[in-house]
């Protein structure tokens, strides 16, 4: 079953945010945009280029109203070293959500039982905390941040408007679809 256009489901974990530790669950998901970066753990090789693009890319989600949330499956303890002792993953401004009982990762279809650790998965979710995207790939496969934010961006446009489609590679200011049997065979 697809996770697509279903209800983020209760779920409540600690994180390490701005030098404080705090509750994180699926209220705080609600009424805003939310985008829940899932990684396999702390200390890795991959895992602090993607905080560091997200941290270098989170003033335009600041802008677009939503919160970014960085997953992995350590304890908040080790993300808090985390942030202290990398470079890259000091510029997060964002949440670094732990999961060590693996709830969210289960929730989010993520985990890897065998190995204790999460895929590398991107979901946007929508301010009633509904699953809008998700992305789920291999592990040695890092991402780029720019696709979240344009896919955010798409999510965002078609909440907005609702009888219009973003067609493929669209960006911010193009065109749209409106979906009719006049395009059906046109394009």
């Amino acid at each position: 079953m697809s996770l697509i256009n279903t209800q983020v489901q209760p779920f409540k974990t600690q994180a390490f945010h701005n030098g404080k530790f705090i509750e994180v669950t699926e209220q705080s998901l609600k009424g805003k945009w939310s985008v829940l970066i899932f990684m396999p753990a702390a200390f890795t090789f991959n895992c602090p280029t993607e905080v560091e693009d997200a941290a270098d890319s989170y003033a335009e989600f600041q802008k677009l109203g939503t919160e970014v949330y960085i997953v992995t499956t350590d304890t908040h303890f080790s993300h808090k070293v985390w942030h202290e002792t990398s470079p890259a993953v000091g510029k997060a401004k964002f949440p670094l959500v732990g999961d060590p009982t693996h709830q969210l990762t289960n929730a989010f279809g993520v985990h890897i039982a065998e190995e204790g650790l999460a895929l590398r998965g991107t979901f946007i979710i929508n301010p009633d905390g509904v699953i809008k995207t998700l992305e789920i790939h291999s592990n040695e496969i890092a991402r780029d941040v720019s696709e979240t934010l344009r896919k955010l961006k798409a999510a965002q446009y078609t909440a907005a408007h609702p009888n219009e489609v973003c067609p493929a590679k669209w960006k911010e200011g193009e065109k749209t679809l409106a979906p009719s049997l006049d395009l059906v065979g046109k394009i």
